[in-house]
């Protein structure tokens, strides 16, 4: 454990040395870009070295993967405050596990689902689940194909004012993916426009969740206030769930 402890810690300052770099590069502030550690694949102890490191907001794909790990981690770590995001497709059906051990869901990508992640929510508030709304980001669909996932650009209005007319929910932003086969540098200019149409609507947005491991650096020089980190934190993710 001390080895994996090191390791990661090494990690850690590697990537927050690419964050700062790619900060300096546009004279933003580097505490102005959350690193996201994302932990699908990994066991609940690599979460645990890595609040015990001091990330403590820790994001998931999967429900049935996260909802067991939170709940592991949470039994670790008593008393320590971990934020978990899911961002990774959500359907409908998942939004009532989901709520449960997410305090952010950055996939919210339709109509329906922001419905059912509201009811799920009020539910969850009445069992004494959560004690709070759901802070949400509406994931863009840059380049519109459904197929990965994401609100078409043009669809994006109506969704968010949707989502801003439920007390459930809470509007933080917008998360996008760079499409395959886009520059970084492309995707995220487009990404950097949409979010400002959007603030001009919802003032009180404050959250753009885009870069990866592969390409953090463009993502911050367009704005990025989340980059979502797996690899080059962790590693390669092993092939199956542990």
């Amino acid at each position: 454990m001390t080895g994996r402890r090191e390791r990661l810690a090494a990690s850690i300052q590697a990537v927050q040395d690419r964050i700062a770099a790619a900060c300096a590069q546009v004279n933003r502030d580097p505490s102005e870009v959350m690193l996201l550690p994302v932990t699908k694949r990994f066991p609940a102890s690599d979460a645990v070295l890595l609040a015990e490191l001091g990330l403590v907001q820790l994001a998931e794909n999967k429900d049935q993967e996260a909802g067991p790990k939170a709940q592991a981690v949470g039994e670790l770590l008593p008393g320590v405050d971990v934020r978990w995001h899911m961002v990774g497709r959500l359907q409908r059906n998942k939004a009532r596990s989901v709520v449960r051990w997410a305090t952010v869901v950055q996939s919210v990508d339709s109509p329906r689902l922001a419905d059912a992640l509201a009811r799920a929510v009020d539910s969850a508030l009445t069992a004494g689940d959560r004690n709070s709304p759901l802070d949400v980001l509406i994931q863009v669909s840059l380049d519109g194909d459904a197929q990965r996932g994401g609100c078409p650009v043009e669809e994006l209005p109506a969704l968010a004012d949707g989502v801003a007319r439920k007390s459930e929910l809470n509007l933080s932003g917008l998360m996008a993916v760079a499409p395959l086969g886009w520059p970084p540098d492309h995707a995220f200019d487009l990404l950097a426009k949409v979010f400002e149409q959007t603030r001009n609507d919802h003032p009180g947005i404050t959250e753009m969740s885009a870069g990866m491991s592969s390409d953090l650096e463009s993502a911050i020089a367009h704005g990025s206030t989340c980059v979502r980190v797996g690899t080059a934190l962790l590693g390669d993710r092993p092939l199956t769930s542990p």
